[in-house]
């Protein structure tokens, strides 16, 4: 499977809307110094936020109607530095590596031999954005391009920053700086502070169709079969993210054999949902997996509209007992057979 991240990569489908709010107000000369980008997990708002950096960075504001959308050639040098997480004039604010994984880097770096894919993938990073990496916006912003370009901060997300990261933001959005943009990613803006989405501009981004996420898995993922590319793409609720997270840990199969426990009632397979339910207990990726699926699995039930007021009681219960497994490490194989066991009931 290709290896997709955000600021290496030229294709975006769908939010042509939000492309368009952006691109006029950019042409109007009403650009709003700091934008949130909001929507739901994996549909594409960082690698938008990058999308826009690009065209900031390398468009001719002397041709400003000549553009009709904020594509940037990959051969271009804005593309290529942006790529290359070299560009002068733009500063990328996320969460970090902990301290013993960012010594393993240092490490790795110092010794000339840089760590593989699969090395970088074990690595954890801290809970949240760090307070003084924030704190370095204002000296990023306070210097002016050598020719007078753009000077552009994303933050990804701003959902990962502590009460004094969003406070120390919210400083930022009181004086930025002329020619300079903050785009501010948010998986979910209604819990930011509202003094932050007051100084805002916004642009929310829709979940992608099926159809899209489909044409994205055939992209992304070429060896997928057709009749995974389509079942891939019905549950993935409008996110290739998500899309992509299923198509690597068997995600389908698994919501297959939760439909099938469920469908079955009463008479579900004891011994299937003890596997199960122990199998997903074992693996955290697994687990934040089949509790994934069986939010979509209630959404989708419950949209159907049979059974409402049951599925709705069912849904209440498991989201308690998902609670329960975070705030009283209830044990995860128990909480998983009673989720089986009350939706099956219920149907």
């Amino acid at each position: 499977m290709s290896e997709i991240q955000p600021h290496n990569n030229p294709y975006l489908i769908g939010h042509k809307e939000a492309e368009q709010i952006f691109l006029n107000a950019w042409k109007n000369s009403g650009l709003h110094n700091s934008w949130i980008i909001s929507g739901i997990s994996g549909i594409g708002k960082a690698t938008f936020a990058y999308r826009i950096a690009r065209f900031l960075l390398s468009a001719d504001e002397s041709k400003k109607q000549s553009y009709t959308s904020l594509e940037v050639a990959e051969n271009s040098p804005a593309f290529r530095l942006i790529a290359n997480r070299a560009h002068p004039d733009l500063k990328i604010i996320e969460r970090d590596f902990i301290d013993t994984d960012k010594k393993k880097i240092i490490k790795a770096i110092k010794e000339g031999e840089a760590l593989d894919d699969e090395a970088l993938q074990e690595l954890k990073k801290s809970s949240v954005i760090k307070v003084d990496e924030v704190r370095t916006i204002n000296e990023f912003l306070s210097k002016k391009s050598f020719d007078g370009n753009w000077r552009i901060v994303i933050i990804d997300s701003v959902d990962d920053l502590n009460v004094n990261g969003a406070n120390a933001v919210l400083k930022v959005l009181e004086e930025p700086p002329a020619k300079s943009l903050l785009l501010l990613i948010s998986h979910n803006p209604n819990k930011l502070l509202p003094t932050i989405k007051s100084r805002c501009a916004k642009l929310n981004l829709q979940p992608l169709s099926e159809a899209e996420v489909a044409s994205l898995l055939r992209r992304y993922n070429p060896e997928l079969s057709e009749a995974a590319v389509q079942g891939i793409a019905k549950i993935s609720a409008g996110s290739i993210g998500h899309g992509l997270r299923y198509a690597e840990y068997g995600g389908l199969d698994m919501y297959k054999t939760l439909e099938s426990l469920f469908y079955a009632g009463k008479n579900f397979d004891l011994s299937q949902a003890l596997d199960f339910s122990e199998k997903v207990a074992k693996d955290e990726e697994l687990w934040n997996l089949a509790v994934e699926l069986i939010e979509h699995f209630f959404i989708e039930n419950i949209k159907g509209g049979e059974k409402v007021e049951q599925l709705s009681q069912a849904l209440q219960k498991t989201r308690g007992w998902l609670r329960d497994v975070i705030n009283l490490n209830m044990d995860k194989k128990q909480v998983m057979f009673n989720i089986i066991n009350t939706v099956s009931g219920v149907l």
